[in-house]
């Protein structure tokens, strides 16, 4: 009985000590990925889409109006279409995902309470596609919104052109940074690869623009 006492009392303490770690949530980054897959491009898309159409068709006609007509149109379309492809595409896999599920279980005679507690968690980590249009919508309108705000109050035709290309390498060095640091992933390469990435595709707009306009400007 002594002895009993005494071996209880020595663990005890180790296994107050033990206890709050075990009760300690982790941080699902499975989870976490969806809707930061969803906010990120969005933000990235809606800043390249933009800067680029404004910086387009500020390179053809030196007159702020216009650029910002046609960045606050590519706003609202760009937006929609995020909500609405994000939704389908979610779904989609959702489905899929739903699916594989319900053959899996179909394919065992019985399922024990482990299983059964496997399966719910599943179905708690099934995308949803609600989530992922309103991030990716809002998202697109905050990286949208970046260089029309920085365009609207400069009054120089050259500062301002400069001044969108700034904002537009700036956020996205932050949105790489952003989602490095919720993903816990690598800040350099994601940086890197989201700054290279954005200004590709800006200068492939930027240029494609300029050419349809000026060769339409010339007919």
């Amino acid at each position: 009985m002594t002895s009993n006492v005494q071996l209880s009392e020595t663990i005890s303490p180790s296994h107050q000590k033990s206890h709050p770690t075990a009760e300690k949530e982790e941080v699902d980054y499975m989870q976490r990925a969806q809707w930061l897959r969803a906010a990120l491009l969005g933000a990235n898309d809606g800043l390249v889409t933009v800067a680029s159409l404004m910086m387009g068709v500020g390179s053809l006609k030196e007159d702020v109006k216009a650029m910002l007509l046609v960045g606050f149109a590519g706003l609202v379309a760009g937006a929609c279409s995020m909500a609405i492809g994000e939704f389908v595409s979610v779904c989609t896999q959702r489905d899929i995902e739903t699916a594989q599920m319900k053959r899996a279980i179909e394919n065992k005679l019985s399922l024990s309470a482990v299983d059964e507690q496997e399966e719910e968690e599943k179905k708690e980590r099934l995308p949803n596609p609600g989530q992922a249009a309103v991030a990716s919508a809002l998202a697109f309108s905050v990286g949208a919104a970046m260089p029309l705000l920085a365009a609207v109050f400069i009054v120089n035709h050259k500062v301002r052109m400069m001044v969108v290309a700034v904002v537009a390498t700036i956020a996205l060095l932050v949105f790489g940074v952003t989602g490095a640091v919720l993903g816990k992933t690598s800040v350099v390469k994601s940086s890197v690869r989201v700054v290279i990435g954005g200004w590709i595709a800006m200068a492939v707009t930027f240029g494609l623009t300029k050419f349809i306009g000026s060769q339409a400007m010339e007919m």
